[in-house]
């Protein structure tokens, strides 16, 4: 059977902009700056650390732009449910966006200097430009663990939109929060420089054979890997959990909430899996395209267990009965 839902935020596009201001403005600069991005790929020839230069500011421009949105949308969604909670939220909101602006800053500034932003302390300017980046990223992190935290206390959603948005929220800080790998001593490969002071690859310096304008080593273990897959779980889930609401319409026993709701259950333990897995692949060195034997098998043994996991929750469903 179904559940009500609750008020959720306007979808329209008057809707969306009044999510969160400073976050949608965000957005829209971030819309720009891909545009920008995607100039510079095809007119500057320019190579950085193995990519062409403007490959990290298209990225990070596309990836903060679906953040933004997305935090945006839950932040009104809190402000819906939790009133009470809609000030600090909306204000760890303005805190994201204004710093993840920053970040944005200082990456196009290092590009138009031709050189590196992230690990680079090689002189004292780019030593202090990264220290506001870092400064500006967990200041971000904080505000957005934050506001996934306040999730947990809103009421009255459909049992399956709240589990995917709530364990969405918790495996996006959690990806967000593994990128400190990258400039722990003892798990970053060798530097290129003096005054570089972390790295992506594990076991090699940055630079080397990677995944067309991703960058993704495939030569060593990369941990853009996990940290990308994890900040991005939050669109993953919500997005998969509106495939089963649409999938409802043709499949009755999907038009339970329950059901719903168990199977998102299914897909966030298998997401949060294949996290560990991409995670510890990474960490030993070992690129994404070439996995071990250790690798498959702990791989196929998430899909596995999310293949009979999500098969326990339809046979249990009453329709399938």
């Amino acid at each position: 059977m179904s559940t009500t839902t609750g008020p959720v935020p306007s979808l329209t596009l008057r809707g969306a902009l009044g999510w969160h201001r400073p976050l949608m403005v965000l957005a829209a600069a971030m819309a720009v700056l891909t545009v920008v991005g995607l100039v510079g790929l095809a007119a500057d020839d320019r190579v950085l650390t193995g990519l062409p230069i403007w490959a990290k500011p298209t990225k990070f421009a596309l990836s903060t732009l679906v953040y933004a949105v997305t935090w945006a949308w839950l932040v009104a969604l809190v402000r819906e449910h939790r009133p009470v909670a809609a000030r600090w939220t909306h204000r760890a909101g303005t805190v994201a966006a204004l710093l993840l602006g920053v970040e944005l800053v200082v990456i196009v500034l290092q590009v138009l200097r031709s050189t590196t932003s992230h690990f680079n302390r090689t002189t004292p300017l780019n030593s202090t430009l990264f220290t506001i980046m870092a400064v500006s990223i967990v200041a971000v992190w904080l505000a957005s663990l934050y506001a996934a935290a306040q999730l947990f206390r809103v009421r009255g959603l459909d049992p399956a939109r709240g589990r995917a948005i709530r364990a969405g929220a918790v495996l996006a800080v959690v990806g967000m929060g593994s990128g400190v790998l990258m400039t722990l001593p003892g798990i970053v490969g060798p530097t290129v420089a003096a005054g570089i002071t972390g790295a992506h690859t594990v076991g090699l310096a940055d630079g080397g054979p990677g995944l067309p304008l991703l960058g993704w080593s495939t030569a060593g273990g990369d941990l853009r890997i996990p940290h990308f897959v994890g900040m991005h779980a939050l669109q993953v889930l919500p997005l998969l959990l509106l495939g089963l609401e649409l999938l409802a319409a043709r499949v009755a026993v999907l038009r339970s909430a329950e059901v719903r709701s168990g199977l998102v259950g299914v897909a966030a333990a298998a997401y949060t899996g294949l996290l560990a897995v991409l995670t510890w692949q990474a960490l030993r060195g070992q690129a994404v395209v070439a996995p071990d034997a250790a690798t498959v098998a702990a791989t196929g043994a998430v899909l596995l267990a999310a293949t009979v996991g999500a098969a326990v929750v339809l046979r249990r469903s009453p329709v399938a009965t």
